[in-house]
Order: C-alpha cells, then sequence, then structure tokens
C-alpha cells in the first residue's frame, strides 16, 4: 500500500488516508450502515499494491492443477488424468487466513526434452524466478525421481523459499511414503491430498510462513533516485534508435533488422537537469509462447522491465496502421499498472492523407488510453524530441495524484444527483461514498446501496478525469456493496 508520510516523518496507518480523514471518513460508514471490518478490508483489497506470487512447480503429472484450484476454492484449471495439460503460466488470485496473494499454475517441468515440452519447461522455469516462493509439489505414491531431483537443483539455484508439498496421500500409510521425501532436502514435506483437501490447510499455513508480506517494490527505491522508463513495442519501432537520440550517443545497437535488442539496456540519461534511467527493451513479438530461444527470453524479460518501470513509452509506428499487437502492448502496460505515454515514430515519414487516415485510426483503436499524453517524435531526425520528457513528467504527476475524501465525496454527491445509476429490476442502486485507496496508479473505493454495472464505473472514471485530471494513468475503480441487515430484535 503506498503509505502518505506525515509532516513529523511518520508513515499513516491507512494507506492513503491520514488520521483525521481516516476518522471522518469511518464516521461517515457508519452512518450509511456499513461495518469497520468491512470498510478496513474494501481498503486493504483497494489499496494494495503488488501482491506476493507463489509459484507451483512440479513433474508432469503431479497434481499441481489439482492443488491449484484447490487453494483458489473453484474448479479453474484444466485437470485431467495425463500429463502435460498445463502448459503456459496461468496466474490467479487467491486468500488463506486473511492474506491475498497470487497463484501461479505452470506445466509440468522435464530437463533433456525438445519441442513444445521444452517451451513449457522455460514457462516453469520462469515462473520460479518471479515467484516470491515456490510450492514443490512431488507425488508421495512414486516417491523421488531423478527429475525431482533436477527440480530441486534448479530450486536451490533460484534461492527462493520453498514449501515442499507431498501430494497423493490419502490415509496414513501415504504419509510414511511422505516422511521418505526428506531426503530431497528441502526441509518438512508437507503430506497433501490435493483431491480431497486433506492438509492442504496447514500446508497452507506454511505457505503464509514462506511468503513476505508485500514483495519489494522494484520502482522508486531511493528518495531522489532516478526514475525508470520503459521503451516498449513491436519489434523495428526505433525504441533502440529513440534511446539513442535522447541519449545524444549511440548507446546502443540499431539495425534495420528487427529483433536486434535482445537484453533489456538499462541507461542513465540527463535530460532537462533531471536524471532518467531509460530501459530499451526488445520488441513484443505476436504469440510470445510459440517462440524459441533468444526471442523467447527476451520477450520475458520484456515484460519484466514494465513490471520493474514506472512509466512505459510505448512506441507506435506512425507511418503503419496500428495493429492488434500494438492493442495487446497497450493492454499490458495498462494491466500492469504503469502510467504510459504514447510516442508515434517516423512521424517525418508522414504525408498528409496518412496523417488524416492515422487520426483516425486513433480514435478508434486506441481509445482504451485517449488519456494518454501523445508525442509525435521522430528518432531519426530528432524532431519533437523535447516534447518527450514533459509528456513523462504529466503521465507521472497523474500516477501519483491523490484527491482527498472530502473532495471526492463532493464532486460524488454532485455526480450522482445529476446522472443516478440506471433503475434495474425496479431498484436504482446508488454511490453512498468513496475514497482513494492508492496511488501509482490511482485506486478508488467505492461504497454503494446495490450492484453498480460497468458501464456506470467507466462513466465515474470519465468524469473523475475531467475534473481531477489523471492524465496518462490507468484509474482502478472498486466496488463494496453495502449487505443487507436483518431487523435488531
Amino acid at each position: 500500500m503506498n503509505d502518505q508520510i506525515q509532516p513529523d516523518g511518520s508513515e499513516y496507518e491507512h494507506g492513503a488516508l491520514g488520521e483525521a480523514e481516516y476518522a471522518e471518513f469511518m464516521e461517515l460508514a457508519a452512518e450509511e450502515g456499513f461495518d469497520a471490518d468491512d470498510i478496513e478490508g474494501a481498503l486493504e483489497e483497494a489499496g494494495h499494491g503488488p501482491l506476493p506470487v507463489l509459484a507451483v512447480v512440479g513433474r508432469p503429472n503431479v497434481g499441481k492443477s489439482t492443488l491449484v484450484n484447490r487453494i483458489i476454492g473453484r474448479r479453474e484449471a484444466v485437470v485431467e488424468d495425463k500429463p502435460g495439460v498445463t502448459r503456459d503460466r496461468v496466474t490467479y488470485e487467491a486468500e488463506w487466513a486473511g492474506r491475498r496473494f497470487k497463484l501461479v499454475d505452470t506445466g509440468g517441468w522435464e530437463q533433456d526434452v525438445l519441442g513444445i515440452d521444452a517451451s513449457v519447461a522455460v514457462q516453469a522455469e520462469y515462473a520460479i524466478e518471479a515467484a516470491d516462493a515456490v510450492v514443490f509439489v512431488v507425488d508421495a505414491k512414486v516417491g523421488a525421481t531423478d527429475t525431482d531431483e533436477a527440480v530441486v537443483r534448479l530450486l536451490r539455484k533460484a534461492g527462493k523459499p520453498v514449501v515442499l508439498c507431498a501430494n497423493k496421500v490419502d490415509g496414513l500409510s501415504g504419509e510414511a511414503d511422505a516422511s521418505y521425501l526428506w531426503s530431497l532436502g528441502l526441509g518438512e514435506p508437507h503430506p497433501v491430498s490435493a483431491l480431497h483437501g486433506r492438509g492442504t490447510g496447514d500446508m497452507l499455513d506454511a505457505v503464509l510462513e514462506a511468503l513476505p508480506e508485500a514483495p519489494a517494490q522494484t520502482f522508486g527505491t531511493a528518495l531522489g533516485g532516478p526514475r525508470r522508463i520503459a521503451l516498449i513495442g513491436r519489434p523495428n519501432v526505433g525504441k533502440s534508435s529513440l534511446l539513442n537520440k535522447v541519449a545524444g550517443e549511440d548507446r546502443v545497437v540499431v539495425n534495420e533488422i528487427a529483433g536486434t535488442t535482445r537484453d533489456p539496456v538499462d541507461e542513465l540519461i540527463e535530460l532537462g537537469g533531471v536524471t532518467w534511467k531509460f530501459v530499451d527493451t526488445a520488441g513484443i513479438r505476436k504469440r510470445v509462447h510459440l517462440q524459441q530461444g533468444a526471442d523467447y527470453y527476451a520477450s520475458l524479460r520484456t515484460a519484466a522491465a514494465v513490471e520493474k518501470a514506472e512509466v512505459a513509452v510505448i512506441l507506435l509506428d506512425a507511418s503503419e496502421n496500428i495493429s492488434v499487437q500494438d492493442q495487446r502492448i497497450v493492454t499490458m502496460a495498462v494491466e500492469a499498472g504503469r502510467a504510459i505515454v504514447l510516442a508515434f515514430n517516423k512521424w517525418d515519414t508522414l504525408d498528409e492523407e496518412r496523417r488524416y487516415y492515422l487520426e483516425r485510426e486513433i480514435e478508434t483503436e486506441l481509445l482504451q488510453v485517449a488519456w494518454a499524453p501523445r508525442v509525435n517524435v521522430s528518432a531519426r531526425t530528432g524532431r519533437h524530441m523535447e516534447k518527450l520528457v514533459p509528456a513523462i513528467e504529466t503521465a507521472l504527476a497523474g500516477w501519483e495524484a491523490r484527491v482527498p475524501t472530502g473532495r471526492l465525496n463532493a464532486f460524488l454527491g454532485e455526480l450522482v444527483a445529476a446522472h443516478p445509476h440506471p433503475i434495474r429490476g425496479g431498484k436504482q442502486p446508488r454511490i453512498l461514498f468513496g475514497t482513494q485507496a492508492g496511488t501509482k496508479p490511482p485506486r478508488f473505493v467505492l461504497f454503494s446501496s446495490g450492484f453498480i454495472e460497468h458501464g456506470y464505473r467507466r462513466f465515474v472514471e470519465r468524469r473523475l478525469r475531467e475534473e481531477f485530471g489523471f492524465e496518462g494513468t490507468p484509474i482502478h475503480i472498486s466496488v463494496r456493496v453495502r449487505e443487507k441487515r436483518g431487523r435488531k430484535k
């Protein structure tokens, strides 16, 4: 959660709310019939930063997806009694003992495999690298195999906390089999039956001890330190050329061949008296999961660079039509919660007709980020490069902006009075009050008397932007509905 610093240097206890503001807010909540615990839970849920990540790994057919379904409490992951059903990394949100975390289901890891099995193994390896802790699932009936031993070596190399899950233990005899897994050297094996739920509670208690309360923020680590700017886009849109032009020298290799950049390249560059950390990334290609070798790893590293950045400068080739891949890249940056700047490169090559049609494309294809600052540049000639940093600063200001609760509720009151929610089923749900629960990006939680439809939420977001700005940043809005209470006897 993004805590605010008080004048005396201490942190506010309630995230984006100061103590006096929090007391006033809770008084308002009590008047509307909300429980204090319900309010606290809503603020924590809406205001959290990144959740800790738990990866579930193991060789094929040991019951990883069955365990994932057991943890999340529903049949979400596909399960079949044969190896190799799960291939891609799939992420779910889970909760245990009041703590929320991300759960990553992976395909079975095998050594010395080729083709699609090798790609599945690479996905599992990346899941380990990106996780805060790992659940290593072993089939207790079969015991430790050579593949399991290889996974252990992989886990030791990664250095992540590991909880050993001995799956398919349905009774006392199975617990004896599980005890043999001490030989793996990963500590106590937790006997579990993912199919029937036996022992999963004790295992999840161990998981919570291994998981950090929240993962370390990878951006803005030092006060006054360089802000991280990721340059992302399709291959060959001019990311490396743009970095070289901003730096004023050839910092990275540029070639007409698409895919020249493989690893993210960090460069400290001083612009306008401020030092920025620009990260040149590999172009994001279509069908990442079908790639192999260096291109596959390059795509994974680009996604990780976006997660670590504060601002994503999305480069688009103005001379070409806006593609589905461009839209996917925009969606990836929005879902990562980064501030966004759209940079249309190669602007010097456009004629009047292309500019006209490009404007129409932007209105239709990039409607979801109509709030993002836009710069039309040429990395080759340096045209309008001086506009890039002001656009980045504008996006950062929106990303870190905060609206006081009193001002927000005055705005919501006027909004609801002028534009009430449509009546559905004879009832008219109403937004009662709200608060901003966090920043980077701005996160709002609204409390209502009934279900607020998605279309009305979009309307509220649009009016929030009109009233308070938030230029260059996605906005997250969650709604907590007041529960019906029986009459007290």
